[in-house]
């Protein structure tokens, strides 16, 4: 465990409960956390995750836009996704989990290319729901978080992999939070 495993730890952590809490803060904490965990999973050959990171950092520069000013110049309110356009998200997951994955094994010395490729296809998918506030990327980063933890544990980040376990409880925990706010928004 490296100080910077400790502090990218400690900042993506913060962001991740703050995210939860629905918490514009929840962006800025996330792109240092997020540089930071750029180099923890380059230097442990989990490429997958390492271009991931890099995603969202510039993905939360958009979404800490979005939350504060939204679509007309109004924060966001926590809302549903269609039906129709959820089980496009997770068609999308698979596709590029399954397009990722081959080329990693084809042209990396990636560990688990596939796994870590799950991770990144349906964190892109999470983090496109979470930046428009929508109730729905919570069960995907449950899924993420369920991965997560044993191919991190595997490549010896024990305590990122500790981590991901305490992001699985805080995205059931959000989970709930996010469908009270949706539902007093409707109110």
């Amino acid at each position: 465990m490296s100080a910077l495993e400790i502090a990218a730890n400690l900042l993506a952590g913060a962001s991740i409960l703050l995210a939860g809490r629905n918490s514009v803060h929840t962006w800025w904490t996330g792109i240092v956390g997020c540089g930071l965990f750029a180099f923890v999973f380059t230097e442990t050959r989990l490429y997958a995750d390492a271009v991931l990171q890099g995603f969202f950092v510039i993905t939360s520069v958009f979404g800490w836009w979005q939350w504060l000013h939204g679509a007309h110049g109004e924060a966001l309110p926590v809302t549903n996704l269609p039906t129709r356009k959820l089980w496009l998200q997770l068609i999308s997951g698979v596709v590029g989990a399954i397009g990722y994955g081959m080329m990693l094994h084809r042209f990396t010395d990636a560990y688990a290319p596939f796994l870590d490729s799950t991770v990144l296809a349906f964190s892109i998918v999470a983090q496109l729901l979470m930046m428009r506030r929508r109730v729905q990327s919570w069960p995907f980063w449950l899924l993420v978080n369920s991965i997560s933890v044993p191919l991190y544990a595997s490549r010896g980040l024990y305590l990122t992999s500790v981590l991901y376990a305490v992001y699985w409880v805080n995205a059931l925990v959000s989970w709930r939070h996010w469908i009270r706010l949706r539902d007093e928004a409707a109110a």
